[in-house]
């Protein structure tokens, strides 16, 4: 099987390439701005003379096209310039999962094949626990801020600053075949090994076109435009920053990366620069807008896309009565990411504001070029309805081709010529996707299935909850019955129990919003709710804690 990092040469103009998505800015918008948390603006016109140089760099460091280069980084103006400098040279980007364990890392840039890394000197620590296991690893350059030296005892081969200012410009980026792989990065499954995820230039330049009308086109609830102040509350290691940093930069926008998340600074600056446009999972917004310092925000100017998960409505309620507009998106990390968002259509636009709601709240509409269907155990396409529940397939012209060296893994992702995402939904009459639930997140109960989507959104909607997880466990009874882990807001912590859930709970079934088999589901009150590394609820973990805390003890294990 021939490497996906070969690249051949193409017609002159023929290939889609990242590079191309600079053409029109370096003429449109040379003297907007780049801005790094409170410590440096910089202009288009220095950016991209930056990523020209960068690029010179490279080809100095032994960079050819093939190579895999491994960054790990907080979101700022040095990832956004290997975003584009490092493809455009021929080469890989691989986005480290900063958050993974040392172990995890250390396996995912050996099995990249990283030939150079890009590292912040706060994972310098990180690093040194594996470095003697980082396989093909022949240069680390450190990125410190502002000038800051880099930690004793650590010896790198150069600092991006220095070499940057060193470096001349390349002059002209070479040509390779669009389907050249672009961009890497590791998604963590319940199971096993990280995959790797690759993506090439054509995908990735047709993922930001397609984004990017999806976005512009609609004007309900609102739209993506170039007049736009973006700041992303996504991490760039994850899918491209859902691909946005592209599309912003394709279209000259005014930029903001605010580095390391800290929820005071990133409340700074939506106030500082007037942030229009972001995105982010919904426990992020659930910690901005329950920050102390959170009063100090104007959010009516504020566009928010929120994926990664369901949107809970309470959320999306508090949000909007903080005054942002909202709007529900879907993706995952093999779809690059953008597969769906909730606009409101043009025959629903003077609909009353509970229809809206309902409307962009949902999973959402697919983006154009996207086709998604829900197909039966047996893989046959279900009509449009709410009783016609099968696994979400997609096709799209920017899915991933698998997974990096895992025939087993990318056979499975793409059965019968669809990539199948795990997902249990139904398209409705509309046309908008309706995640229902996870596959694996499903809770079987005496022989159905039951949703805990929507026994978290029940949950969610009574007022003085915040966040919720349900989960199936073990039932001697039922095989499976739902628990569920609440996190209180603050104002209802001591007033509102378990039992006033419960409660809540009951009249949601008799409304005939739940399942009847809802009544069974266990609720417990918590301080806080497990997180994964791009800071979605961590279900996986969540189990297994349930797992240990009920399992036999002592004299009461039983024999295997």
């Amino acid at each position: 099987m021939d490497s996906p990092f070969l690249v051949t040469t193409p017609r002159p103009g023929s290939a889609l390439l990242i590079r191309d998505l600079l053409h029109r800015v370096r003429a449109w918008a040379p003297q907007q701005t780049v801005t790094y948390r409170n410590l440096l603006t910089l202009t288009y016109a220095e950016v991209l003379d930056r990523i020209d140089r960068l690029g010179g760099w490279l080809r100095d460091l032994g960079v050819v096209p093939g190579d895999r280069i491994g960054v790990m980084d907080w979101d700022s103006h040095r990832y956004l310039e290997l975003y584009f400098a490092v493809p455009m040279s021929g080469a890989a980007l691989h986005t480290v999962n900063v958050r993974l364990t040392p172990e995890q890392i250390a396996w995912t840039i050996r099995h990249a094949g990283d030939s150079v890394l890009f590292v912040h000197p706060d994972f310098l620590p990180l690093l040194a626990a594996c470095r003697e296991h980082l396989g093909s690893v022949r240069r680390i350059i450190v990125m410190p801020d502002g000038g800051a030296p880099v930690p004793a005892g650590f010896k790198a081969d150069a600092e991006y600053e220095t070499g940057l200012a060193a470096a001349r410009p390349i002059g002209a980026w070479p040509s390779f075949s669009e389907d050249a792989v672009a961009t890497l990065f590791y998604t963590t499954g319940t199971t096993g090994d990280p995959k790797g995820v690759y993506f090439s230039h054509r995908q990735i330049v047709l993922h930001t076109l397609g984004a990017g009308l999806a976005l512009a086109v609609q004007d309900d609830p609102f739209a993506f435009r170039a007049s736009d102040v973006y700041l992303p509350l996504t991490p760039m290691f994850h899918v491209h920053a859902w691909g946005l940093p592209y599309l912003a930069t394709m279209l000259g926008m005014k930029q903001v990366y605010p580095g390391k998340y800290e929820p005071a600074l990133l409340l700074e600056l939506l106030e500082r620069h007037a942030i229009t446009f972001s995105h982010c999972v919904p426990t992020i917004l659930q910690m901005l807008l329950h920050h102390p310092a959170s009063g100090t925000v104007d959010w009516h100017r504020l566009k928010l896309v929120i994926g990664g998960a369901a949107l809970p409505p309470g959320l999306a309620r508090h949000a909007q009565e903080r005054g942002i507009r909202i709007l529900g998106g879907y993706g995952m990390s093999e779809t690059c990411p953008i597969i769906a968002v909730a606009h409101v259509k043009p025959e629903d636009a003077d609909a009353d504001a509970e229809t809206r709601f309902g409307i962009v709240t949902r999973t959402g509409f697919p983006v154009p070029l996207v086709e998604a269907v829900a197909l039966d155990p047996l893989g046959r396409r279900l009509p449009p309805g709410r009783n016609n529940v099968g696994e979400l397939a997609l096709r799209a012209p920017w899915l991933t081709a698998g997974y990096l060296g895992n025939e087993e893994g990318t056979e499975r992702l793409w059965r019968d010529g669809w990539l199948h995402t795990g997902d249990i939904a139904y398209i409705d009459t509309e046309g908008y996707i309706r995640i229902t639930d996870r596959l694996k997140d499903v809770i079987k109960i005496g022989g159905e299935w039951i949703s805990s989507l929507e026994l978290e959104a029940a949950l969610g909607r009574h007022p003085g909850v915040r966040e919720v997880a349900v989960v199936g466990v073990p039932d001697a009874k039922w095989d499976e019955r739902p628990h569920a882990e609440v996190v209180l807001r603050d104002e209802a912590r001591g007033t509102v129990t378990a039992r006033d859930l419960q409660h809540h709970l009951h009249a949601c079934i008799e409304d005939g919003s739940i399942h009847k088999r809802a009544i069974l589901t266990g609720i417990a009150l918590v301080g806080a709710l497990p997180k994964t590394s791009v800071g979605k609820i961590d279900k996986k973990g969540l189990r297994e804690r349930l797992a240990v805390e009920n399992a036999p003890k002592g004299n009461d294990r039983r024999p295997n």
